[in-house]
C-alpha cells in the first residue's frame, strides 16, 4: 500500500465566468490530472518501473509465499538473500547490442520486511517462465503435546 498525500487545489483557474455566471466544471480537467498526478506519484512519470516491480504476496497455514513476475531474466541473474529481517531480490537483465542500439542492462530490486514468524533458514525459491516464487516457511508453534502412558 502506498500513502499519498493530499494537496490542496489550486484555485487559479477553478471559477471562470462563463456568461456572467461561475462554472463550477472549468477547473475539472485539471483537478483531474492533479488526482491522476499525486495518485500514480513515480509510475506517472516512469522512474519506479525501471528499478522495482510489484509483487503478490499470499499465505496458507503453513507459509507465505512472494511471487514476482520478471520475464527475460535468466536464473544465474537473480539474487535472493536475507538479511537483518529484509527478503531482498534482485535481478539483472541485459539486452545485446543491435544495429545502431548499444547494449542495455537493467537492475530491478525489490525489498519486503520479513515477520517474525518466518524460518530464514529454511526458504525456498523456484523460477519458472519468468516467474519467481520465493517460499517462506512459518515457524511451528510450540503446542502442548500430549503423552500417551502405558500402564502395565
Amino acid at each position: 500500500m502506498r500513502l499519498v498525500r493530499y494537496t490542496y487545489p489550486s484555485y487559479r483557474s477553478n471559477f471562470t465566468p462563463v456568461a456572467g455566471r461561475f462554472s463550477p466544471w472549468s477547473g475539472l480537467e485539471s483537478e483531474i490530472d492533479r488526482l491522476f498526478s499525486s495518485a500514480l506519484g513515480e509510475f506517472a512519470q516512469g522512474a519506479a518501473p525501471a528499478s522495482r516491480f510489484p509483487v503478490d504476496l499470499y499465505e496458507d497455514k503453513a507459509n507465505t509465499y512472494v511471487r514476482a513476475e520478471i520475464p527475460g531474466v535468466s536464473r544465474d541473474d537473480i539474487a535472493i538473500e536475507v538479511v537483518n529481517g529484509y527478503l531482498t531480490i534482485a535481478a539483472s537483465r541485459k539486452t545485446p547490442a543491435t544495429e545502431g542500439q548499444p547494449e542495455q542492462s537493467f537492475a530491478l530490486n525489490r525489498s519486503l520486511r520479513l515477520n517474525d514468524e518466518v524460518q530464514t533458514d529454511k526458504i525456498a525459491a523456484a523460477y519458472e517462465n519468468g516467474v519467481l516464487t520465493v517460499t517462506l516457511p512459518k515457524r511451528e508453534e510450540v503446542a502442548p503435546k500430549k503423552i500417551t502412558v502405558a500402564v502395565k
